[in-house]
């Protein structure tokens, strides 16, 4: 049966599946999978460096976009800042987010953290808002380089146990686009490692009043 991105339902019973196909096959070929496996119209750029990993089709038109990313080991905390406790610690490239930004809104990632079978779903908008801690990382091959790296907490994103579950976190993070961006109009996001400050007077009415008798 074929299934759209948008029609799709999220299926509880798929939750415990999805690790023991994590510890076989990467990530990218448990996307593929599963979106073969549905009849999912969807393009694979897992082989391009100049775009996010797939593009989900609606209707033969791409509706969104996410890259793949995978936590396979501990990290070596000696050699990276304090941000984060190791378990909850993920390292991006920044040039993920970058290309994320390219595709605004309707982009995001997924991590799959291979040892635990937990998986994230971070959306371009958390990407942008929540916090971080930017990193220059040396390269030395033939001649010196630097890739920059995003220290984030995995936290931050939303949480699933299964591809199917963090899929559904993709599909209403979409369908709530527009009160995300243009509708909310207090703070978006309740971040791990930020606090949120009150500032300025409470507006009162006449605020608004004075406001338009200066701009009108």
């Amino acid at each position: 049966m074929v299934q759209g991105y948008l029609e799709s339902k999220f299926n509880p019973t798929m939750s415990e599946g999805g690790m023991l196909l994590s510890e076989q096959i990467s990530l990218e070929q448990e996307v593929k999978s599963y979106f073969r496996d549905r009849g999912t119209d969807f393009e694979d750029h897992s082989r391009a460096f100049d775009k996010l990993d797939f593009t989900i089709l609606q209707d033969g038109e791409p509706v969104f976009h996410f890259e793949v990313k995978e936590k396979c080991q501990h990290y070596a905390m000696s050699n990276w800042p304090n941000f984060a406790p190791e378990e909850h610690l993920f390292i991006f490239d920044e040039l993920t987010i970058r290309k994320c930004l390219a595709q605004s809104p309707n982009s995001g990632v997924i991590v799959r953290v291979q040892h635990t079978g937990d998986y994230y779903f971070f959306s371009v908008i958390d990407l942008a808002l929540m916090p971080r801690m930017r990193v220059q990382r040396h390269i030395h091959r033939k001649v010196h380089n630097v890739k920059g790296k995003w220290l984030v907490d995995l936290r931050n994103g939303r949480h699933a146990r299964s591809l199917d579950e963090c899929l559904e976190h993709s599909r209403n993070y979409y369908r709530s686009l527009d009160h995300i961006l243009f509708e909310q109009k207090g703070i978006y996001g309740d971040y791990v490692g930020e606090q949120i400050e009150k500032g300025g007077i409470a507006r009162q009415p006449e605020h608004w009043d004075e406001d338009v008798r200066k701009t009108r």
